[in-house]
């Protein structure tokens, strides 16, 4: 089964060539390039978003395994869902998933599904793979989609998905797809992301959900991050830092309701 682009000539171009382009203007190819466990990457459309993503993978280096986790806008399917396809098309062409991997998610992890459906029409996870190909042909990846809310879920996840790459015995990079606030001002999202990420960059899952709900911190993908939060830890994380923070203001030049953006290291 190959689980075909939705948003490819949306949220990035569908044509092959100019893609390339794009990615080699966002993407860094001088930066030195670090081992990390883990990494936060916005998925809004690559012309507001994208430089901030380029920045944190062209930072990195990318394993050949990945796993992708990211939030459930459609409500489609499991609320953990793991993607059952072999591969994930792009218009830079096919990206096999790791079966291996997979199936270890699912020993480790009872609750998590292999459904189709709610990864066929989300963005979250598409946008990254783009990245993913270009800084490495060889890659494949363990796609997840998760549309639940609580942290002990987010807990038994993490801790399961590290069980399951401990068990996999290769490096593997997780990757939690996230926008951060959405449709406040600059100002004010600026002021309620400095909270947000204060808690990722001092590794507390548990405080980065607990903050956003209390705060209304309309972070779309806080249970993806804490999640690869948990399982980074898990696997020997220690440190955490900011690459790069922008708005879609920065791009529109329109500061009065914009979107945020986020570029985390997690190693």
């Amino acid at each position: 089964m190959v689980r075909q682009p939705a948003v490819a000539g949306q949220f990035y171009t569908d044509e092959p060539k100019r893609l390339r382009g794009d990615l080699l203007r966002m993407v860094p190819a001088d930066a030195p390039k670090k081992r990390v466990k883990g990494i936060v990457a916005p998925h809004a459309g690559y012309v507001y978003s994208g430089h901030v993503a380029g920045a944190v993978y062209g930072a990195i280096e990318i394993p050949q395994t990945v796993v992708i986790l990211g939030p459930n806008h459609h409500g489609f399917g499991a609320a953990a869902a793991l993607s059952p396809d072999e591969e994930w098309l792009t218009p830079l062409g096919s990206v096999p998933t790791d079966e291996r991997l997979s199936s270890l998610v699912r020993k480790h992890v009872p609750f998590v599904e292999a459904d189709s459906s709610a990864h066929r029409f989300e963005h979250s996870l598409e946008v990254q793979v783009p990245f993913l190909q270009h800084c490495r042909s060889d890659v494949r990846i363990v796609p997840i989609c998760l549309g639940f809310g609580d942290y002990e879920q987010c807990r038994l996840l993490g801790e399961g998905l590290a069980r399951a790459i401990g068990e996999f015995g290769e490096d593997v990079l997780l990757v939690a797809s996230s926008d951060m606030t959405h449709y406040e001002s600059a100002d004010a999202a600026r002021e309620k992301d400095e909270q947000a990420i204060a808690e990722v960059l001092a590794l507390n899952p548990e405080g980065l959900v607990r903050v956003c709900r209390r705060r209304s911190i309309t972070m779309c993908g806080v249970i993806p991050a804490a999640v690869m939060l948990v399982a980074a830890k898990a696997l020997g994380a220690t440190k955490a830092e900011l690459i790069r923070y922008a708005t879609s203001g920065d791009v529109t030049g329109d500061h009065r309701q914009v979107v945020a953006y986020a570029a985390i290291e997690v190693y």
